[in-house]
């Protein structure tokens, strides 16, 4: 089959989308199981077998599956069905209405991620109505609690029952966008991600009266330090396979970048200056990259303090740290003592709150060679290239039992890039009818192909 797009299917995938928004799985709480259960019912009408898993009341996920020959690995296809809260203040349309106006569907969850979920739907049905021959196993999963770190979703069902959703390869977010360069698009396909390492530092000191500083020990300025210190950290920058990759075909496709990126290729602790310079074109680019280069700390709450008058004892701030694959957690957390040495480090204490290590995939499989195939026929003047996500997915939890996990929901940049950067977890968010087709189309062909 040539690329060809499935025009026919627009309504039904809005239609699919707009009903998704609608049922408002904010997390936290989350309530996913009327999400999963409306999924079940739409796939039950085409005679897919469906389960609703909850891993505690009201987070519920839903799986189901075409049986292949076992000729071919097996390939999940990963959504989440939560979404992160929105503020109704903000929006000039109700977040939660799944309105379709100008071309668009819009609210909560329409990139991030209840349009994949449609669309992956859309291909489960697509392949049962097309009677497509598999040789091998093609899953479905929709799954809670991403957001909040995937723990009541994905985390639960690849600890609780794996055999219902392991495969070889894993399709999910992350990747995808087209990046447009000197008039082509240059489209992403997510092959890492960064670790999580989330943690808490009290700082102690002793209280006093406010209007005698000097007698007491004041656990503000001792935390000022810390803020300080881990605030204007810059950590050396490393190039992982991935980004080297990446910033290969920006170099190559992007005329004006291709000397800077070429020169930071070469010698990544210049990375800075150069991405200075690069920052007065595009900023939202030149952070990216430079979010991509090393690891980042950034202080994110902080509480201290009880009264006007009284020195506090004690005060607390939360730290959001990311690490690249190939560091550690662990290392991650040692650097950071390290740096905090000046600041008494014996009236420090930590918590770590959340961690999950990095995760990469290779690029060299053939599911990998078959995305970039497919876009190349839907789009012949376009470039491919892998991209290091700096925030976490669910895909993490696959990576880590061994399977090869792709970011990829293709999509046309119809709307300025850095503007459809900022309505992931933004106002206003909001989809193309025309990329849900795009997208469901490049999806289907691929998915089509590999696993025939």
């Amino acid at each position: 089959m040539g690329a060809k797009l499935l025009k026919e299917i627009e309504e039904e995938v809005t239609a699919l989308l707009s009903d998704l928004i609608r049922i408002n799985t904010t997390n936290p709480p989350g309530n996913e199981t009327q999400a999963a259960k409306y999924l079940a019912e739409t796939l039950e009408k085409e005679g897919f077998k469906c389960e609703v898993l909850e891993s505690a009341p009201g987070r519920g996920n839903v799986i189901t599956r075409l049986k292949g020959t076992g000729e071919k690995p097996s390939l999940l296809l990963l959504s989440h069905l939560d979404v992160v809260a929105a503020n109704p203040k903000e929006w000039s349309v109700d977040p939660f209405s799944g309105l379709v106006k100008d071309g668009f569907v819009w609210g909560r969850g329409a990139m991030d991620m209840k349009s994949m979920t449609a669309m992956e739907v859309m291909v489960m049905k697509l392949l049962k109505r097309n009677n497509v021959k598999l040789k091998g196993d093609v899953i479905l999963a929709a799954t809670a609690d991403e957001e909040k770190g995937g723990e009541y979703g994905a985390g639960w069902l690849v600890s609780n029952c794996p055999e219902k959703v392991m495969a070889e390869y894993v399709i999910n977010e992350g990747g995808g966008q087209a990046i447009p360069v000197d008039e082509k698009n240059v489209f992403t396909i997510q092959t890492a991600e960064k670790g999580i390492l989330w943690f808490k530092v009290k700082a102690k000191g002793r209280p006093g009266h406010g209007s005698v500083p000097g007698a007491a020990d004041n656990a503000i300025l001792r935390m000022n330090k810390v803020v300080e210190k881990l605030g204007n950290y810059r950590a050396e920058m490393t190039l992982t396979l991935t980004v080297t990759q990446f910033l290969n075909v920006m170099a190559e496709e992007n005329e004006l970048a291709k000397q800077a990126l070429a020169l930071l290729l070469q010698n990544p602790a210049v990375g800075d200056q150069i991405l200075d310079m690069l920052a007065k074109r595009d900023k939202a680019m030149a952070e990216e990259i430079r979010a991509m280069l090393r690891m980042t700390i950034a202080p994110t709450i902080i509480h201290g303090g009880i009264k006007e008058n009284i020195i506090p004892s004690d005060c607390e701030a939360i730290f959001d740290c990311r690490i690249l694959p190939g560091q550690s957690t662990t290392e991650a957390l040692n650097r950071i003592k390290e740096l905090l040495q000046e600041a008494d480090l014996e009236k420090l204490d930590f918590e770590i709150i959340q961690a999950n290590e990095p995760s990469e995939s290779p690029m060299e499989t053939p599911l990998y060679g078959l995305m970039v195939e497919t876009l190349k026929n839907f789009e012949p003047n376009c470039a491919v290239a892998p991209i290091l996500l700096t925030g976490g997915t669910d895909s993490r939890f696959f990576r880590k039992k061994g399977a090869a996990c792709y970011g990829f929901q293709p999509a046309l940049s119809d709307l300025p890039y850095g503007e459809i950067l900022k309505m992931v977890h933004g106002i206003d968010e909001r989809i193309s009818t025309q990329n849900l087709v795009f997208g469901t189309s490049v999806l289907y062909t691929v998915v089509e192909k590999f696993m025939t």
